[in-house]
């Protein structure tokens, strides 16, 4: 008898021990840092006295009176922008010029000095309310350097600079990104001085205040740039993000600027960092007449979103306003029928109603089937220190497919380094062609490959540490192939 009742405490500690949530791999996102990977896409917009003056990065001398739209319409960028599939909107509030678009006390190189309502404008306002109406989250983009301020590079620039930023948090919020820019310091107009002035950008700052200006009234927003940021910079503004992609990084400040590591994250590193894309619609940032022919097509935008949220990162995708105020037609249709066919090529998981079937599985809780469902918070997992899994899916019957999707659920860590596909027709397994590494996966990767028939289709798991959380997989067949 004492025996059996051994036996029955083990066998129900062992299933309790076994049942029981994985612990997490850190570091893991924070519930700010889920919400920002989950919306995936959102746009910028470039709009100022560079989009009346044909340039890019402006000196700073250009007048107010310059600034001048004349249909400017906010509500018809936050449409075209919903309708694109965007979030959320970042607006640029003062480029490296200097002009501000809202009304600020730090300067009259503002809007209100501009012809705009005759002074009277609020170009963030009127964003900020647009978005609100329609849905969207709203973001700021203020540049540090300013090539117009006389101040600039000296103590009294840094007390502007954090009053501004003051002034948009606490009258424009809530916002759900704050954009530090790393362009900072070189020549300028700087109040007619007309020299170069030099900063060392994380001492001179002080990023430390201005994040706690921020999060004062926006604790919600994460931060790109500066000594404290939340999420990290790919490293080019191309739109192109490594295949191999690490949401861990080192939070020194001379890691934070490391072009060879920026791209891919660091696999060992302390700190949940994920990346942003960014990129613009068309070659520049701000609007030229010249690039009215070089607007990205579709199927361009498809390859930077298969290069971006398919590689774990955000896509930041730029959209410049031209000089009447609006987004122009071309780049509106392009964006639009983007993510029609985004909609169209990911509308059915053909993995739904088939059987998954998993080497190993913590409990009944954690089955192989959550793989299939829709809800995020729930995954399958293996037993604790299990370094190779895989998981079958069997068809009732053989199905095409050309797309996958495979997510990590990263509150417990991104564990994965590397995965293997398989697909089974003809009584043979054969390898699945991608033609890209198929390394990590974080929150999102997605791959494309040429259009295969299978009885069953296999993936199979290297985890480097951790314990294996999968929380979706997905199928898909897209209108064409590679």
């Amino acid at each position: 008898m004492k025996i059996i009742v051994y036996l029955t405490c083990a066998i129900g500690l062992c299933l309790v021990s076994c049942s029981h949530q994985p612990e997490p791999s850190l570091p893991v996102p924070s519930p700010q840092q889920l919400e920002w990977q989950q919306l995936e896409t959102y746009a910028f917009i470039h709009f100022g006295l560079n989009t009346f003056n044909n340039m890019e990065w402006g000196y700073g001398n250009t007048p107010a009176s310059t600034f001048n739209p004349t249909d400017l319409d906010c509500e018809q960028w936050v449409l075209t922008l919903k309708n694109s599939g965007m979030k959320g909107i970042i607006l640029t509030a003062k480029h490296h010029d200097g002009f501000c678009l809202w009304p600020t006390e730090t300067t009259d190189y503002s809007i209100k000095n501009s012809p705009y309502k005759n002074g009277n404008g609020d170009l963030v306002r009127e964003l900020s309310d647009a978005c609100k109406k329609h849905g969207m989250k709203f973001g700021l983009y203020l540049s540090p350097w300013d090539r117009h301020q006389a101040e600039y590079g000296r103590e009294g620039y840094v007390e502007i600079y954090h009053r501004q930023i003051e002034e948009l948090v606490s009258n424009y919020g809530p916002l759900f990104e704050f954009w530090f820019d790393g362009a900072n310091g070189g020549n300028g107009w700087y109040g007619g001085a007309e020299e170069t002035r030099s900063i060392v950008a994380e001492q001179y700052y002080d990023y430390e205040k201005a994040r706690e200006i921020v999060w004062q009234h926006s604790p919600e927003a994460s931060i790109f740039g500066g000594t404290v940021p939340t999420l990290r910079w790919i490293g080019n503004e191309k739109g192109y993000a490594n295949a191999a992609q690490w949401c861990m990084y080192k939070t020194d400040f001379e890691s934070l600027n490391d072009i060879k590591t920026l791209p891919v994250g660091f696999k060992d590193g302390e700190a949940w960092l994920p990346a942003e894309v960014d990129v613009s619609i068309r070659p520049g940032w701000f609007y030229h007449k010249s690039e009215d022919d070089q607007v990205r097509t579709v199927e361009q935008l498809m390859d930077l979103y298969f290069n971006s949220v398919g590689h774990n990162t955000n896509l930041l995708l730029n959209f410049p306003v031209n000089q009447e105020g609006r987004i122009p037609s071309i780049d509106s249709n392009n964006a639009v029928q983007w993510h029609q066919k985004l909609q169209r090529d990911f509308a059915e998981n053909l993995l739904k109603g088939s059987k998954v079937i998993a080497n190993d599985t913590r409990s009944r809780r954690f089955n192989p089937k959550n793989v299939v469902d829709d809800d995020y918070s729930t995954y399958w997992a293996t037993h604790d220190k299990v370094r190779r899994a895989e998981l079958i899916f069997e068809f009732p019957q053989a199905i095409t497919f050309n797309r996958l999707m495979l997510q990590e659920y990263i509150l417990m860590g991104q564990n994965v380094d590397a995965f293997y596909l398989d697909y089974y027709f003809n009584g043979k397994w054969l390898p699945i062609e991608t033609n890209e590494p198929t390394t990590t996966i974080g929150y999102k990767r997605l791959l494309r490959f040429q259009t295969v028939r299978a009885d069953k289709l296999r993936i199979r798991f290297k985890v480097f540490k951790g314990t294996l959380c999968i929380n979706k997989v997905g199928a898909y067949l897209a209108e064409e192939t590679l």
